[in-house]
């Protein structure tokens, strides 16, 4: 019988540990913390975001993202689904957003477990790993007990994010003792903190924005969402889709662009001032708090306000064509220069991490035979909605399922 070692319990170490398990595997899953998946248990706020309807590859990040579609294939994604519907999953859909019928992220991780112990699955809980080789042909984990001995080796320790759920980082160092390079490890899914003295007027302030990235006055990406305003920067699922890059270019002149109105967006410049010039004459005179503050919120508008140089008090009526100009500028295209991000410990995910150059289709090690890697250790991310989550399911059925031998085409 062949010994399969799994060292992380997370997402993607139980996936693996249930598809690696047969009657010729015996798989033991290595574990840090005092129970498995902790991880899983505060994602979606927890309410457990563990797919999203639409898997279109732009919605998973990679220094090579080319080699992405030789690992999420439209194959392995059917698996994942196919595999919860085994388990009597039943999903609450919204948006494309997948959460289980029970709102509960609990529901999902006791599941998972479940079907891990059932199929044979060894957990080991509260073992740190302070060693792993390889020795002739065989995987040396050493731990306090001792050394064990295994004829495979998954390495599925998740990233540096979240640290205090237990992903402290292990796994790049043990890819490293394997000869990996390690793409370098950055934040990501994370807040964005900014410059300006004016940040503590509007925290707390949460509005619909459409939100830019510019790197070196380049443009970058945009995003759509619902902004959290803060008293360091900026958050919100449109931000944090936007964190990796800023994250990845530190040294760099990054800048955010907010536009609070955008449904104006494909408007032209005459169309947008023609709106705000018919939405004056509707109002008379009307001070700007009234003439704003339906459509944005009050905090906000006071900020605007003070950055155009234009006071409450005042009327469109009372503005030269320039100043109605710099106001709506201010509103349409508030810049923001960025001054980094929120560490680790506020991150949901890195990006970086153990190369897919070094990997094979199935996620092998192309160095070492019968090592593999799965989960947020692989230099793969991906945005909010329930992506990190997937490819920590996708990558462990496909590491999993290799070490059983059914292989993938």
């Amino acid at each position: 019988m062949r010994k399969v070692a799994i060292i992380g319990a997370g997402a993607a170490g139980i996936m693996c540990s249930i598809h690696a398990v047969s009657d010729d595997n015996q798989v033991v899953l290595f574990d840090k913390n005092s129970m498995a998946g902790k991880k899983i248990l505060v994602t979606g706020n927890g309410r457990c975001n563990y797919w999203n309807s639409n898997q279109d590859l732009s919605h998973y990040h990679s220094s090579t993202p080319e080699l992405l579609s030789n690992i999420i294939t439209s194959r392995v994604q059917k698996e994942v689904l196919d595999f919860f519907d085994s388990l009597g999953v039943v999903p609450n859909i919204r948006d494309g957003y997948y959460y289980p019928y029970s709102n509960q992220a609990s529901s999902i991780r006791d599941l998972l477990v479940q079907e891990a112990r059932k199929r044979g699955v060894v957990f080991s809980f509260d073992t740190e790993i302070s060693d792993v080789y390889k020795e002739n042909e065989r995987f040396v984990v050493v731990t306090k007990d001792g050394r064990e001995y295994f004829d495979d080796l998954v390495i599925a320790t998740g990233s540096k994010a979240s640290p205090k759920t237990g992903s402290t980082g292990d796994g790049y160092l043990f890819a490293e003792k394997f000869g990996h390079p390690i793409v370098p490890v950055c934040p990501a899914l994370v807040q964005v903190i900014t410059e300006g003295n004016f940040l503590k007027y509007w925290a707390g302030v949460r509005a619909s924005c459409l939100v830019s990235l510019y790197t070196n006055n380049k443009f970058i990406k945009q995003e759509f969402g619902e902004i959290q305003l803060t008293d360091y920067g900026v958050s919100g699922i449109c931000v944090f889709n936007l964190s990796r890059y800023i994250s990845n270019n530190l040294k760099e002149d990054n800048k955010l662009v907010l536009n609070f109105l955008p449904f104006l967006k494909d408007k032209s410049e005459e169309e947008i001032f023609s709106w705000f010039s018919v939405r004056a004459s509707s109002l008379g005179e009307s001070s700007f708090v009234e003439f704003l503050e339906g459509i944005l919120p009050y905090k906000l508008l006071l900020v605007i306000l003070k950055r155009a140089g234009i006071s409450p008090k005042n009327s469109w009526n009372d503005l030269s064509n320039e100043r109605r100009q710099k106001l709506i500028s201010m509103i349409l295209e508030f810049p923001l220069g960025v001054l980094g991000t929120k560490d680790f410990s506020s991150s949901q995910v890195c990006s970086g991490g153990v190369a897919l150059t070094e990997v094979s289709s199935q996620l092998e090690s192309k160095k070492i035979s019968h090592l593999y890697f799965a989960g947020e250790v692989l230099d793969v991310d991906g945005d909010c909605g329930g992506y990190n989550l997937g490819f920590s399911f996708m990558s462990g059925i496909l590491v999993g399922k290799t070490i059983r031998g059914d292989f993938y085409d």
